[in-house]
């Protein structure tokens, strides 16, 4: 077989190091009994939390794969990259995929770490899916308005958890101003901090405020100070745990007492440690499933994951075992390993049983799928409302 040049393994100068070895790889693996998956992921650095359990997930999907007969007749094959929560970490392990011979690849899990990885995904024609990046950029170019051919998520978009904040807040919590604190350092929370600030605009409330802060801050008291002489009746924070706890330690410690709500990202167990269960009553975000959720699969997965890991499955695992699937699905249905059949078979999805519901691809490679609002009590995420789209 003609070994396929990665313009990913061009960017990357870690990678050119071992791309000898990586293509020898790759030919054996081509002449073997198996199919690669790659997962390029978030296992140390900021977002540690969110790979850790996307390579859980991937890894239990495979399995259960592999004890059926895998796929295409061959068994599949996990091979795991750390991108280190990093753009250039990336692009790195993407490389390191391309030349250990992956036919897919899931993740990243943050937004920043898929869009950058955009251009590199179409050069070397290889179908990703993204379990859990909620930009609409990822999808779609917005220079020109096209779908990216090879890149689909498994998880909703961040114009939709914002509409489902911002009318919870209004309509729910009865906020009529609101507070807004973002990552400006984050593609996600910008966009997602954009999203609700339109929709609770709409809704008649009022942004009193926005403040912004970067990844790896760990002082927000004097943005803190700024918003709550605003006296909002809500706090939004789209960011992720690592400052997301903070923040919210801060401001229970400065006296804020009233509503914070966030977005997916805030979904780790992390966040518990780092803001205190104390700190986090009366706070709400968007996530992609709920463990209270009664699907007899989703409480299969749950219970294996518990038995297996020690602890329950965060959204992180439960969509990348969806996106795995979808990604095996797929090339089943494909026939074949080779990138543009199994890309369009993915945008041919329809119904698809997911772990979290039922999964349908849309025109631009978006996941249609409800979001959960949950709320912390005692530490523990709790269910307080699904949303259906429309």
């Amino acid at each position: 077989m003609m070994r396929r040049r990665s313009a990913a393994a061009c960017l990357a100068g870690a990678a050119l190091v071992s791309a000898l070895a990586g293509c020898a790889s790759e030919n054996k693996t081509a002449q073997s009994n198996l199919i690669v998956i790659g997962a390029n992921l978030e296992m140390t650095g900021s977002n540690a939390s969110f790979g850790t359990s996307s390579l859980n997930g991937i890894h239990m999907a495979v399995e259960d794969a592999n004890i059926k007969g895998g796929i295409l007749g061959k068994k599949v094959q996990v091979v795991g990259v750390d991108n280190r929560s990093e753009v250039a970490g990336s692009a790195d392990a993407l490389a390191k995929l391309v030349t250990a011979g992956a036919v897919g690849v899931i993740g990243p899990d943050t937004s920043s770490n898929v869009i950058a990885l955009a251009p590199l995904v179409s050069s070397d024609k290889i179908p990703l899916i993204t379990p859990s990046g909620t930009n609409p950029s990822i999808t779609v170019d917005p220079s020109t308005g096209k779908t990216r051919e090879f890149i689909f998520r498994a998880c909703f978009t961040d114009p939709y958890q914002g509409r489902i904040m911002a009318d919870f807040a209004a309509d729910r919590l009865k906020a009529k101003k609101a507070a807004v604190l973002v990552d400006n350092s984050s593609d996600y929370s910008m966009g997602l901090a954009d999203f609700f600030t339109q929709q609770f605009e709409r809704k008649g409330g009022a942004v009193s405020g926005r403040e912004a802060y970067m990844a790896k801050d760990v002082d927000f008291k004097p943005i803190l100070t700024k918003i709550l002489a605003q006296n909002p009746d809500i706090i939004f924070i789209p960011g992720y745990y690592q400052e997301v706890g903070l923040i919210i330690r801060q401001a229970r410690e400065m006296g804020a007492s009233m509503p914070i709500l966030g977005g997916d990202g805030w979904d780790s167990d992390k966040l518990v440690e780092i803001a205190s269960p104390q700190n986090l009553q009366n706070t709400y975000f968007c996530n992609h499933y709920s463990q209270d959720d009664n699907n007899p699969a989703l409480q299969e997965f749950i219970r294996k994951y518990e038995a297996r890991y020690g602890y329950k499955p965060d959204s992180f695992a439960v969509t990348a075992y969806d996106s795995a699937n979808l990604m095996m699905e797929a090339i089943e249905r494909a026939g074949s390993t080779k990138a543009e059949a199994v890309s369009g078979e993915l945008t041919k999805i329809r119904d698809f049983p997911g772990i979290s519901g039922q999964i349908t691809i849309d025109d631009k490679h978006n996941t249609v799928s409800s979001g959960i609002i949950m709320k912390f009590s005692g530490g523990k995420r709790e269910f307080v409302e699904r949303i259906d789209p429309v």
